[in-house]
């Protein structure tokens, strides 16, 4: 399942560049992905070693070397660390970009060890096993470092709109935690615009509640500082979403306001 993930994200890659959704084109900057509250938490990154797992394309990882941050970004994808690769030369930034699936991610930085792990964003979903995974970050994280994580909040995995209804009205559609085994997509369509993937069009996601992750964070042995959740989103997912004041994207006033996004800060003793 993994291996049909990987190939699935190098089929995704040259959809997702040719796509508006990342702005490649200039139309986004590397901060429109970040909320303010992250760079709260996470404080001074200048002279920093940070390390952002899972990066796909660095649209994110290029904000920590904007930053002054020593900056690696990981990824499974070839294709995706190629372009990542290409985009920071071309914008002259010095990122590394490492390509390793990040169960191995140990193994291919070596003896490296980070000030600060990232990650997040659509990330976890792809992880069967939170446990191995925790242990992999406590263990790439220097002593007194920190690891943060912002993710899609399990609830908005959860809602769905109502099928067929002239009203497309959000319930709960769908598994909030996890127990039924990973999902199984066959789809050619991916969450950007641009033409249909072509290829491996395969993939498996596993929902993670956030009991779990947290669970798994604190079993690694790391202390959990901060947990954020959020109405918003640097995305629009669902059609009857409206701007928000600071340009990402929430639901309309004539909804509940529920968490869509979450964040958890740790610091490893």
């Amino acid at each position: 399942m993994l291996r049909a993930n990987q190939a699935n994200w190098d089929a995704r890659t040259p959809v997702h560049v040719a796509s508006e959704f990342y702005g490649l084109d200039g139309s986004r900057t590397a901060d429109d992905w970040f909320a303010p509250f992250e760079w709260t938490d996470l404080g001074d990154l200048s002279g920093r070693d940070v390390l952002h797992l899972q990066c796909h394309l660095g649209t994110e990882t290029a904000a920590f070397a904007e930053r002054g941050a020593r900056t690696v970004g990981l990824d499974f994808s070839a294709a995706a660390v190629a372009e990542a690769r290409r985009l920071a030369d071309e914008a002259g930034r010095d990122v590394e970009f490492v390509r390793s699936d990040v169960h191995r991610a140990a193994d291919a930085l070596g003896d490296r060890r980070f000030d600060v792990i990232y990650t997040g964003k659509g990330a976890l979903c792809y992880l069967p096993d939170l446990t191995a995974w925790a242990g992999v970050v406590s263990s790439l994280l220097r002593p007194g470092g920190t690891f943060y994580l912002v993710e899609f909040h399990p609830l908005l995995d959860a809602l769905g709109p109502t099928p067929g209804a002239e009203r497309q009205d959000l319930l709960l559609r769908h598994d909030y935690l996890g127990g039924r085994g990973p999902l199984r997509s066959d789809s050619p369509c991916t969450y950007t615009d641009g033409p249909p993937v072509t290829g491996a069009t395969t993939s498996y996601e596993w929902r993670h509640g956030i009991g779990e992750v947290v669970s798994a964070v604190v079993g690694a042995g790391l202390t959990v500082q901060v947990v954020r959740e959020t109405e918003l989103l640097p995305w629009k997912r669902f059609p009857s979403m409206v701007p928000s004041d600071n340009g990402w994207w929430r639901l309309p006033p004539s909804e509940p306001i529920i968490p869509l996004l979450y964040a958890v800060r740790a610091v490893k003793g």
